[in-house]
């Protein structure tokens, strides 16, 4: 007797082997999967390795907090190697798959290559400022426009009295966009005494710019603008400092603003060089609700050892937003919903600024905008202007 009990209580022990872990599977529900393509090799790898940091910052926040609807989120990471053709490639990959939305790529030529992939949709969401996709459209650009930034930079340079400018720009899409913004900036009739006295570009594969730099310097310039994300910065500030202009004030585009970029370039790098940031790069915000999100991404920043600056942060919020319409929708939401929901979307508190996709695709405009210069002694930024990029 004593022995049929205990083989029976064995096989109940086996039974409960055998089904415990299925009943543990399915309490578990799958990662909900968000697709993004970044430049995590190539030119762009500061860019790109530092969002791609980020992401993995938020997942774990989200998913602390229960994920969407209990569902754990996933970001899966697909490396277009700064490459506009095989950012293509990767968004018809994942396409195939018929994802409600994609995010990325990092940089104006890589998202604008992917941009006609998705002009039926679904939902795109750019992490780069540098593309201006139509209101109401199948398109989002994270952060502020270029044309906003590029605007601001004029006015913040124009009001410190340095109204004489040199530029010098990359030949690639980002460089582009900075030619046109750049024009449509002088046209303001508050900048009709700013000149441009020297307008020179370089190939993003360029080793050196020395001939240009030369020619900066010969123009009397009193600033200088280097529109060169990525690599091609480090190229330019070489030349700056061979050229002896240490000394002159220089804005760069927030694509630069990479804390593990500034430390590389320290031997070399200018008294004075500024950048366009959000409020997370100066620890404020807008608004009190605003300034709440901006307490949690700093926090979580420093529980990494991550610097907070302008490209750890510039995928924070598209994150944020479509993660909470997920929140809203639930995880079948299509991608007619939200787009919909995106394009009602608006007084929504982010790091970056107080988002209204009802105006604009990028949600947040020039009144969000702050300059930032690097302090070369204590190498980290310090604040240079109020919002909306008037000097303090």
């Amino acid at each position: 007797m004593r022995r049929r009990l205990q083989a029976c209580a064995t096989g109940m022990l086996l039974a409960m082997m055998l089904i415990v872990p299925g009943q543990v599977a399915k309490s578990q529900p799958a990662p909900y999967q968000i697709n993004v393509i970044m430049p995590l090799t190539g030119p762009g790898t500061f860019i790109g390795q530092t969002s791609q940091r980020t992401l993995r910052i938020v997942e774990g926040i989200v998913n602390k907090q229960g994920g969407i609807r209990g569902r754990p989120v996933q970001f899966v990471f697909y490396d277009d190697q700064t490459n506009p053709q095989l950012s293509v490639q990767l968004a018809n990959q994942i396409l195939s798959k018929k994802p409600p939305f994609v995010m990325g790529s990092m940089l104006s030529a890589l998202c604008r290559a992917m941009l006609p992939l998705f002009s039926n949709g679904p939902v795109l969401y750019c992490l780069t400022p540098a593309i201006y996709p139509p209101t109401g459209g199948w398109v989002l650009s994270a952060n502020i426009s270029t044309r906003d930034l590029i605007f601001g930079t004029i006015r913040y340079l124009r009001m410190r009295g340095w109204k004489r400018i040199a530029r010098l720009t990359t030949t690639d899409a980002s460089g582009q966009d900075s030619d046109h913004d750049v024009a449509e900036a002088l046209k303001l009739p508050e900048n009709k005494d700013v000149r441009i006295v020297a307008d020179e570009h370089f190939n993003p594969s360029d080793v050196g710019v020395q001939a240009q730099m030369a020619r900066i310097k010969a123009s009397g310039a009193q600033a200088m603008i280097i529109w060169a994300p990525g690599t091609p910065f480090g190229t330019a500030l070489r030349a700056v400092h061979d050229a002896g202009l240490d000394d002159m004030p220089i804005a760069t585009t927030s694509a630069n603003m990479v804390y593990s970029q500034m430390k590389q370039y320290a031997a070399f790098m200018p008294k004075n060089v500024y950048f366009q940031a959000c409020g997370y790069s100066a620890d404020e915000a807008r608004t009190a609700a605003a300034y709440k999100k901006v307490q949690v991404y700093q926090a979580a920043m420093k529980a990494n050892n991550i610097y907070p600056d302008f490209q750890s942060g510039i995928a924070w919020d598209p994150a944020m937003i479509m993660i909470d319409a997920l929140r809203a929708l639930g995880t079948d939401a299509t991608p007619e919903q939200l787009r919909n929901w995106l394009d009602n979307l608006h007084d929504y508190p982010g790091i970056s600024g107080i988002y209204d996709f009802r105006k604009d695709p990028h949600g947040i405009t020039i009144d969000d905008m702050i300059m930032m210069r690097w302090d070369t002694q204590k190498q980290v930024w310090v604040k240079a202007s109020k919002f909306g990029a008037w000097p303090l």
